[in-house]
């Protein structure tokens, strides 16, 4: 057996790094931007050091976009770079000039984690638009000459001598034919504002001087910066207002309804962690509405709702975190999922957690206020994390028919430890009013999230049940024992009903005007809507409701001394009533219940069903 290498041709590497480097194709205008961040965050430190003469030249990138030219260029005055170092960093794929860099000052006084750069790659990205690169950059350092670079993205390139008389790089990007879109201004600057909106130095698009613009004007836009290099999660809690809390979000996310509350976070040990979580509102109290949570490595952009580094659940929320500690892979884009990930994301659970018992401890009555709106939020994170329940569990609320909030250990139960609950106000109506008329209590539970929060609620307190509001008379609404001629009164009924299917039973309600109640059994009801909410799968059969009469009800008590057609329409007409108390009408059942309602009707003005003649008194 013999050894060998794996040959690599560079011919057929560099256009494959082109392809796949990375999913967007913007992303090319990050990197070079970001370089440029690199180049001027290196010269500071290098000053500071003592190894770079200061001077007073205001840091600066830009970013000049030429359509009839066909290109498009980023400049910055950073460290700039020699022959040997375009030599080193440019030609030699994948060799990182930040990790260098790093390595060579990590003993040095001041915050290495500012460079950005990781793999050395990024540059290549700028292939993927242009058919032809172009460098010219002259290096801080003394005596240093001016350098031309120059390629078409294949493995030969050109080097030599610029005509650059300034320190700092430009590079040039000859847009190909098919990505035209890149020589438009406003296409450019809606990728700077996405990917570049809080990088440390100032930005500006197709710069133009001040003086251009005219007395009592405001300044071109050129002249202004398109970034905001101060972001607010950099400065301390301590040190920022409500204001400039509800400015930031409504400049980060266009949403002009002022956030709940915030988190600000503010870690440098163990890790390096900033940021801002906000807790919006929520505009549909049905659903849950998405959040955007945003994640930047030293104020530059990578994604959105990156669940490895913000657990899932936290992803409902809206805001930013800054992360200079986490591993990014080649492209900036995907996160190694490692065990400093995971203590990030449990690091920013707790914090979650700490702040809501905060509100809840100190400020009660504007906890039970945002609760509506935050409620989808805990219960997702506790359905997703059981860690989360357990530090959230003592604060969970549950709103009740009879207004207020109590928390789910305070919530009143009856003797069988059964939290009684409703799923639609509107629907269940007439079921509230019975329970409020004998000064019961139930949960208001609405929302699509919670069918799913019951379930686990019952998973995880094994003595708890939930049981909607129509799906069994408790004891709260029922008056005693129904006697002896319920089954009676019940088979008579169904008879008149014509409905073999149907169960009827028959109890004493305490409300003696309403006729009947339809009740559904409570786990049939939930397979069934669990089956409707994944579809695609076999239907499950629609719940076989139990029809409650009400033996205190005089409309039941005078059934028996009723000729057997007016009984007839009169049970079917409570049978609609029940009905429609628990669920919508179908389109048959709707246009049956409204003939027999104009029929009802012509007995009450004393006329014949038929003919609208005068009704017999007596049958």
């Amino acid at each position: 057996m013999r050894e060998g290498n794996i040959q690599v041709h560079s011919d057929n590497i560099l256009p494959i790094i082109k392809k796949w480097l990375y999913s967007d194709k913007d992303i090319f205008l990050r990197e070079l931007v970001s370089n440029s961040s690199d180049a001027i965050r290196k010269l500071e430190r290098l000053a500071g050091m003592g190894e770079a003469e200061k001077d007073d030249a205001k840091p600066f990138i830009h970013v000049f976009v030429d359509k009839d030219d066909k290109t498009l260029r980023v400049e910055d005055n950073g460290l700039g770079m020699t022959e040997e170092e375009v030599e080193k960093y440019i030609t030699q794929v994948a060799f990182s000039g930040a990790e260098e860099f790093v390595k060579k000052y990590k003993d040095q006084p001041g915050d290495e984690g500012g460079i950005i750069g990781h793999f050395g790659l990024g540059f290549y990205s700028a292939f993927m638009v242009a058919d032809k690169v172009e460098i010219d950059t002259l290096s801080y350092q003394k005596d240093a000459k001016p350098v031309h670079w120059q390629s078409k993205g294949e493995s030969a390139y050109e080097i030599g001598e610029g005509t650059r008389t300034t320190r700092g790089t430009t590079v040039t990007l000859h847009i190909s034919g098919e990505e035209v879109e890149f020589l438009e201004e406003g296409r450019i600057r809606g990728m700077l504002r996405k990917y570049c909106q809080f990088m440390p130095y100032e930005i500006f698009l197709n710069p133009k001087a001040p003086e251009e613009a005219k007395e009592g004007e405001e300044a071109p836009a050129g002249s202004r910066p398109v970034n905001n290099p101060h972001p607010l999660w950099l400065k301390a809690p301590k040190d920022c207002t409500k204001e400039e809390y509800e400015q930031f979000y409504t400049e980060l996310f266009m949403d002009f309804n002022p956030p709940l509350f915030w988190i600000h976070l503010n870690v440098d040990y163990p890790f390096n962690l900033k940021g801002i979580l906000y807790f919006p509102q929520q505009a549909d109290k049905v659903e849950v509405q998405p959040g955007e949570v945003k994640l930047y490595n030293n104020q530059v952009y990578i994604a959105d709702n990156i669940k490895e580094v913000v657990p899932e659940f936290l992803l409902l929320l809206k805001g930013v975190i800054d992360c200079p500690d986490l591993p990014l892979n080649v492209s900036r884009s995907f996160l190694q999922n490692d065990g400093d990930v995971q203590k990030i994301s449990r690091h920013i659970t707790k914090k979650v957690s700490d702040k809501l018992h905060e509100i809840f401890n100190n400020e009660r009555e504007n906890y039970e206020k945002y609760w509506d709106d935050i409620a989808p939020f805990i219960k997702f994170g506790c359905i997703r994390d059981e860690s989360f329940y357990e530090r959230v569990k003592d604060i969970v609320l549950l709103k009740s028919i009879n207004g207020g909030y109590k928390t789910l250990m305070d919530f009143p139960k009856d003797k069988d430890n059964q939290i009684f609950y409703v799923s639609n106000l509107d629907l269940q109506a007439q079921y509230v009013r019975l329970f409020k008329e004998e000064g019961k209590d139930a949960a208001v539970l609405s929302h699509m999230i919670d069918s799913h929060f019951i379930s686990f609620l019952e998973y995880k307190e094994k003595e708890m049940k939930f049981v909607r509001i129509d799906a069994d008379i408790s004891y709260a609404v029922k008056d005693g024992e129904a006697g002896g001629n319920a089954e009676a009164v019940a088979s008579s009924f169904k008879e008149l009903l014509g409905k073999d299917d149907l169960t009827v039973k028959a109890e004493r309600l305490k409300n003696s005007a309403t006729p009947a109640v339809m009740l559904l059994e409570e786990n049939a009801r939930r397979f069934q809507e669990m089956s409707r909410m994944y579809q695609g799968g076999p239907a499950a059969p629609a719940p076989q409701g139990t029809l409650i009469l009400n033996l205190e009800n005089s409309v039941v008590q005078a059934l028996p001394t009723l000729g057997k057609d007016r009984a007839a329409l009169l049970s079917r007409y409570i049978y609609d009533l029940a009905q429609l108390g628990q669920k919508p009408l179908t389109a048959e059942e709707m246009s049956g219940f409204m003939e027999r309602s104009a029929k009802l009707l012509a007995l009450a003005a004393g006329q014949s069903e038929t003919s609208g003649t005068a009704a017999p008194e007596k049958e």
